[in-house]
């Protein structure tokens, strides 16, 4: 068997595999869910009421089957740009019309990415205005999902078009550890991009405005006085323009640090509620976790390029995927979609274990949330967030193990009673 049939061969039985362990994974916790829909469980039974229970297991169950319908279009278009030479049809017919260099590998990544964006275009209209709507969490009008939409595809352009010219450029110019340098690049750009977003792309987007409860701001000042956290302002986000979820996150990087509550969740939460959930927060900064992911992804970012600049030059890379490289043109474009396309696929594989340490992480976060507050008033924010967003309280244990980055809500729960 030559190397190329035999990376086809590894390629086909992993995304087949994966997609079966996904169905079955997807299947099981609609069926967990629906078993236990119609009896809230004995710990929330004084809290959650049933009507409540059952829209959570309704909305988990919907969310699932979507999932099932997006999980096998995503299969079969993977395929179709690999296997069945979706990719290598578009290379061709660029090349035939512009020849070979920078200007035509930018316009290949550009035209994957607007077709693939295409594709998936009927499933976000009918996520947000069918199932988002259908369970009253939806609060976008067409119009603003357009004007959205727009938006995020000038950014992305204005954005990411310098950074993959650049990478493209190093990796035809930089020699044989162009990856290295590609790398650097790349780690520079991301945290260029985490100080910028606070301040100039998340408000093209929603509006902020200072917190202006003073008891409130007090409290939270005082508590992050406490904790030894710095941050830029405190603001308050109009998510209500476009969700119903709430939610409250630390944003920014440096200097730019700061602390970002829903509307949402401050019209659902009282001021002891807000304290508990933002001290979980700094939960977070306390452990380090911020940093600890920052460099997790330095590392599996350096782990990556390393592999691309290796794969990259070898030609079972390409034919295994269905693509026939023109060795009298570069192929630098070709080898960073083909990488894109395959990689999530294998490393579907590994995905419990970066699901284990955030769950890890999240229970720290309670634990310092309940030492520097209240845990009865963190177990009653966080039954209200469950609540409000629909999360089901009787998730499937192994569902939760392979998927879930935070505990469900009877594991927290017990594990702060006992704090």
């Amino acid at each position: 068997m030559t190397p190329s049939l035999l990376f086809t061969s590894v390629f086909a039985a992993a995304l087949v595999v994966g997609l079966l362990v996904k169905f079955w994974l997807a299947s099981r916790q609609v069926r967990h869910v629906a078993a236990h829909r119609d009896a809230v469980p004995a710990a929330f039974a004084q809290t959650i009421t049933l009507a409540a229970h059952q829209k959570a297991a309704s909305y988990t169950v919907a969310k699932a089957r979507f999932g099932l319908i997006e999980m096998a279009w995503g299969a079969a278009v993977l395929l179709a740009w690999t296997l069945l030479g979706g990719l290598d049809l578009l290379n061709k017919l660029l090349l035939a019309a512009m020849g070979g260099g920078m200007v035509q590998q930018l316009v290949l990544l550009v035209a994957f990415v607007a077709i693939g964006s295409v594709l998936e275009l009927p499933f976000s209209l009918w996520q947000t205005f069918r199932l988002e709507e259908r369970f009253g969490f939806n609060k976008m009008t067409f119009r603003l999902w357009l004007i959205d939409t727009l938006k995020s595809t000038l950014i992305g352009a204005v954005i990411g078009l310098p950074i993959a010219a650049l990478i493209l450029w190093l990796m035809g110019a930089a020699g044989t550890l162009w990856w290295l340098w590609a790398w650097a690049a790349w780690m520079g750009f991301n945290l260029l991009l985490m100080l910028v977003y606070p301040s100039f792309i998340a408000p093209l987007f929603n509006k902020f405005k200072p917190l202006d409860d003073p008891t409130l701001k007090a409290r939270v000042t005082a508590l992050m006085n406490r904790c030894g956290f710095a941050a830029k302002g405190l603001f308050v986000m109009d998510g209500s323009t476009r969700s119903a979820h709430a939610n409250a996150y630390f944003t920014g990087f440096g200097a730019s640090k700061r602390v970002v509550f829903y509307d949402t969740l401050l019209r659902q939460l009282n001021a002891d509620e807000v304290e508990a959930v933002l001290a979980h927060e700094l939960g977070h900064f306390k452990h380090r976790h911020i940093v600890k992911r920052l460099v997790a992804m330095f590392a599996l970012s350096l782990a990556g390029f390393a592999l691309l600049g290796w794969v990259s030059l070898q030609t079972w890379f390409y034919t295994g995927l269905g693509v026939a490289p023109n060795m009298a043109a570069p192929n630098n474009a070709l080898a960073l979609l083909l990488f894109m396309l395959a990689v999530p696929v294998f490393a579907f594989f590994v995905a419990p274990l970066p699901a284990r340490l955030s769950r890890k992480h999240e229970f720290e976060a309670d634990a310092y949330a309940v030492a520097q507050t209240s845990g009865a008033d963190l177990s009653a924010a966080l039954l209200k967030l469950y609540q409000d967003n629909a999360s089901t309280l009787t998730p499937d244990p192994l569902f939760v193990k392979f998927y879930y980055s935070h505990p469900p809500a009877s594991e927290r729960l017990a594990r702060m009673a006992t704090a």
